[in-house]
């Protein structure tokens, strides 16, 4: 072989590095901000901007300048025997097992770690390439599979406790209180304190490879942790504190988000006359199961009436109970197609691109016949701009509270009623304390993994890349390029806002009920267990952490019935499912490849 021979191989590469990428921002990162948006502490337009910012920022700032040739050493390089052609197909072979199940993951709305997924299909590879026995199935420093099965039991339940113990510590010393909401704006420095800590200590151990601060010594790290920590305490006691009591116990309606900068003077500024009557300015941070401006849109006219058990196939013997069950299930699904068509119409009474590109689409339904036909072209003509302009902007207008909570009637929406029927609702005014610390650990939480968690699509691709250029195998590690950093970070951005929302409808809400108060308990309990994963080396998955936290703080309202046991078992379902499929998704690719006939 030649350099030119491994061209192709290349260009197939690098469509699934980049598929991986997509993939992992809208599964990985939308789960992230899943936690945030559930808990209505920003909005799902500001998560996707936010996230894109901190991602593409930590990617390229301070990502991987090097990435391990084999994802954490479960083939030893030795195995390859300098062979680039057998190494590229490897690496391309992992990622398409690995991008194809993760997409099949996304599209069905079960979420899994894109880590884990790519670790399991380089697994699968390793056996096809230079057989089991040179896999590494035990614990291996951390690195083998056996820290992998380790990792997917421990992290979730750790980060439950995690996650729990920090909502307890908020629930004793703000909410169980008389008169709570003092108290949530006068320790504010505190959870302050604690996040900004946490949020450090995340960058330092776990997105920080090109800083090289895990090489500094230990009284090193204390500093700049603690003094991080404190000084975001002290801005937080000079800046927030007095803005928050004149926004909150004030209750100043003039009061603006840049008065902020004032501090210490607002002390100053004198209660408004009409304070009494006054309403907080804050908002409302209640799961609602309703969209009232859904109700205003009428019966779409696309619906057709109830379908009748004569429509339905008949069999020689239907006894009543079948009969029944058939019936609940074609109101089912026709309460799930009348609530998407009341949102799309809503969306297309609306303006700007998105509401104009709904319009055409659903004036110009394809007609009857073959697609080649003359008037289907034309149709198709109008159509195909449209499907594009939709497909990038749908995900923005997309209501993820609705579809977190549960279409009201159906089984899934009673079901969530009774979940959150168990969790006690604090005052807005305290949650909206909770709100800015949430959205500070959410924005450092996107950092650290864009600058972690870019090495798991851009270490195969420079893997590729190297081979491709020089013609020999990668050594044990590979350059990363900024520009190739930059290419994959944006492509993760691009797969949050366009299809970030099929994770994010079944995150959050879906398992249990979402406060500001909660949602930082639970991002600051899965921060700290990554990096209790870090330490010792163990490969772990944030998502699964996050997972576990939101069950541990969800048990925090005193019953197992406040957390939605159903979605739970489906998530861990899927991640058990990961190991096995994508490892044999990717062992049987690179087995037809390698051993397919071929001609010299």
């Amino acid at each position: 072989m030649v350099l030119s021979d491994y061209t192709y191989v290349f260009v197939i590469g690098t469509f699934f590095a980049m598929l991986d990428a997509y993939n992992n921002g809208a599964n990985d990162v939308a789960n992230a901000w899943a936690t945030s948006v559930s808990s209505r502490s920003i909005s799902y337009r500001q998560a996707m901007i936010f996230g894109t910012i901190f991602e593409m920022l930590g990617a390229i700032t301070v990502g991987a300048r090097t990435a391990d040739t084999i994802k954490n050493g479960i083939i030893p390089h030795e195995a390859f025997q300098g062979n680039a052609g057998v190494q590229m197909l490897a690496f391309t072979c992992a990622l398409a097992a690995a991008s194809s199940w993760v997409m099949w993951c996304t599209r069905h709305s079960a979420h899994v770690s894109s880590t884990y997924t790519l670790i399991s299909a380089v697994a699968g590879v390793g056996v096809a390439t230079v057989g089991a026995s040179q896999v590494q199935w035990g614990w291996n420093g951390g690195q083998g599979l056996g820290a992998i099965f380790a990792g997917l039991g421990m992290a979730p339940a750790i980060a439950a406790c995690f996650g729990a113990i920090i909502f307890m510590l908020i629930k004793l010393v703000v909410h169980m209180r008389k008169n709570p909401i003092p108290w949530a704006i006068w320790t504010a420095p505190f959870f302050f304190l604690v996040a900004a800590t946490v949020c450090t200590l995340s960058i330092v151990y776990k997105g920080s490879p090109n800083l090289g601060l895990k090489k500094k010594p230990a009284w090193y790290i204390a500093a700049v942790t603690m003094g991080t920590g404190g000084g975001v305490c002290l801005l937080s006691a000079l800046f927030f504190v007095p803005w928050a009591h004149a926004r909150v116990i004030k209750r100043d309606g003039s009061i603006k988000w840049f008065h902020v900068f004032m501090g210490p003077l607002l002390w100053s500024r004198p209660y408004p006359a009409d304070a009494d009557r006054a309403v907080a300015l804050v908002p409302d941070y209640a799961v609602v199961q309703h969209d009232p401006d859904l109700n205003d849109i009428g019966s779409p006219d696309t619906i057709v009436a109830s379908p009748t058990m004569e429509a339905l196939p008949k069999a020689a013997q239907v006894n009543e109970k079948s009969v029944s069950a058939a019936e609940a299930q074609v109101d089912y699904k026709l309460l799930l197609a009348q609530a998407e068509e009341k949102f799309h119409a809503k969306l297309r009474k609306g303006r700007g691109p998105l509401a104009w590109a709904m319009r055409t689409l659903h004036e110009n339904p394809m007609q009857a016949g073959e697609i080649y036909e003359i008037k289907n072209i034309k149709i198709l003509l109008k159509r195909i701009p449209c499907m594009i302009v939709v497909g990038a902007l749908y995900g923005l207008h997309y209501d993820i509270h609705a579809a977190q909570s549960g279409i009201h009637g159906t089984p899934e929406g009673d079901r969530m009623e009774r979940v959150y029927s168990h969790a006690k609702k604090y005052p807005n005014e305290v949650e909206h304390t909770y709100s800015f610390i949430q959205i500070l650990t959410a924005c450092t939480a996107s950092f650290a993994h864009g600058a972690n968690d870019i090495g798991n699509s851009v270490g195969p691709w420079a893997v590729l890349y190297g081979a491709w250029k020089t013609g020999n195998a990668a050594e044990s590690e590979a350059d990363v390029a900024v520009w190739q950093l930059a290419v994959l970070s944006a492509t993760i951005s691009l797969g949050l806002i366009t299809y970030g929302y099929n994770i994010m409808k079944v995150m959050g809400n879906k398992i249990t009920y979402h406060s500001p108060s909660r949602g930082c308990s639970m991002e600051m309990g899965a921060a700290i267990t990554v990096l209790i994963f870090s330490q010792y080396k163990l490969p772990v998955s944030t998502s699964m952490c996050i997972t576990g936290a939101t069950v541990g703080v969800g048990l925090c309202n005193g019953t197992f019935k406040a957390v939605n046991w159903q979605r739970v078992g489906l998530l861990v379902i899927a991640w058990i499912m990961t190991i096995p499929i994508a490892g044999t998704l990717g062992g049987v690719t690179m087995g037809l490849v390698l051993n397919a006939p071929h001609f010299s």
